[in-house]
């Protein structure tokens, strides 16, 4: 009888530390990245389930894929809106194996979806007007620890965004056939990113 009890204990305490494996309720943090996502955003991770969380990020953003209707416009820097379901699917892995997931610590896949607004553009020129775009990539990622607060995350995806130019923005005169001013594009996405968590 003592033996089942112990073995009872036992099943219960492993199930107990298995149901605890979760990403963080609430994450503050700051990010910069370099690659085709190059920038600086604010961010936050909210848990949605275990395995899951919303990630939401505002920041300026160089993007390198917008395509041509900024052409010899130089370095600039756009404002970014992203809204990314993440879905972390090894932690419980990770914690069996004594790996670190505080911070959500894991591999994930998600839908990126990002919105550039037509607000302002950092060091445009005055003759050439700000479009907005949005796009939504699926991605692969990984994101680490480092010590207590500083994070370091990888992520790879293929997507597809439209530019929606204007009547009067470089190439905006090519108007679709329902009459708007917008272009399609399919885009990569490669992000290296260090961050600091609050």
């Amino acid at each position: 009888m003592k033996r089942v009890l112990a073995v009872l204990i036992l099943a219960f305490n492993l199930n107990v530390n298995a149901q605890e494996v979760s990403v963080e309720k609430s994450i503050f943090g700051i990010q910069t990245g370099f690659g085709v996502h190059t920038g600086i955003w604010f961010n936050n991770e909210s848990k949605l389930s275990n395995s899951i969380a919303l990630r939401s990020e505002i920041g300026l953003e160089k993007d390198f894929t917008v395509g041509d209707h900024y052409d010899g416009a130089g370095f600039i820097l756009q404002p970014e809106l992203t809204v990314e379901p993440r879905y972390y699917y090894n932690l419980e892995k990770r914690n069996s194996k004594g790996k670190k997931t505080a911070n959500n610590s894991g591999n994930y896949i998600s839908i990126k979806t990002s919105y550039h607004p037509d607000w302002f553009v950092i060091n445009l020129a005055d003759n050439v007007t700000k479009t907005a775009d949005l796009a939504i990539v699926p991605t692969w990622g990984l994101k680490r620890q480092i010590g207590n607060h500083f994070t370091y995350e990888t992520a790879a995806g293929f997507g597809y965004r439209v530019v929606y130019l204007k009547e009067n923005s470089i190439n905006g005169n090519v108007q679709n056939v329902d009459g708007a001013y917008n272009r399609n594009q399919y885009i990569p996405y490669l992000h290296i990113g260090i961050g600091y968590v609050f």
